[in-house]
């Protein structure tokens, strides 16, 4: 199977440090994948790569069965090749219900004046109940964002970029800052996504990656250090030295 997104020889430095250094990666349609790493290893970074916010040194970014470069993309196109990123403290608009954020979500890539005058229909109405069901918020339509617990917002925040229908979805430490229950659904749901897209989950919750059950890419000092199941990547003695071994 082709690969979804490939990044090649990747590189970027600032200030003279190497925050990426020859990395590469690849990931397929339909796949979950941890990218865990001590501070500093490249995490952030990949994901603005990937997004557009960073322009690499050198190397090359594909995206899609018939490859195009990322590189010449803005953030925006990017966006609309079907690349969503959720970050890791929530941003919805908390002031509005979970219906209203869903609405809005699935109706922002017509920009602000088609706003003004979209009508939902009843098939948009059955794709906010869907997105919805997806992240377990089925119950909570009609309640103001503000109102929802912290896991509860990052669900709704994944909703609304699963409104914009990704290919890829960049996650960053979903389980921060949930209850036990809701990371044990949040796991669920991930895998759930996965089997329809591309997942990439960044974390540092050991229990979360291993709930995930997914293949690990380590990294350190911007390139990998390890790939493969999490047994096997926390079983390499550079992986214990440099991140596991640390605390």
């Amino acid at each position: 199977m082709s690969a979804l997104l490939e990044m090649s020889g990747v590189s970027v430095a600032f200030d003279g440090f190497r925050a990426i250094n020859n990395l590469s990666f690849s990931i397929g349609p339909a796949e979950l994948r941890a990218i865990i790493g001590p501070n500093g290893a490249g995490k952030t970074t990949f994901m603005d790569i990937v997004t557009g916010k960073t322009r690499p040194d050198s190397g090359t970014v594909s995206w899609g069965e018939k490859p195009i470069s990322l590189l010449n993309l803005s953030e925006a196109a990017i966006a609309r090749a079907g690349i969503g990123r959720k970050f890791q403290r929530p941003t919805v608009f908390e002031v509005q219900t979970v219906a209203e954020n869903l609405i809005l979500a699935l109706i922002s890539p017509r920009g602000p004046f088609a706003a003004l005058h979209f009508a939902l229909t009843g098939a948009g109405h059955e794709r906010v109940a869907d997105l919805a069901a997806q992240v377990r918020l089925t119950g909570h339509l009609m309640r103001k964002a503000g109102e929802l617990s912290h896991g509860q917002k990052q669900w709704l925040e994944i909703a609304m970029l699963l409104a914009q229908d990704p290919r890829l979805l960049l996650v960053d430490e979903p389980a921060a800052g949930m209850t036990l229950a809701e990371r044990e659904l949040t796991t669920a749901m991930l895998v759930e996504i996965a089997r329809t897209r591309a997942v990439v989950v960044v974390e540092h919750d050991m229990d979360f990656v291993r709930r995930l059950d997914c293949r690990v890419t380590v990294l350190h000092e911007g390139a990998v250090l390890a790939e493969g199941c999490l047994d096997h990547v926390t079983r390499n003695p550079q992986v214990i030295e440099v991140y596991l071994g640390r605390g």
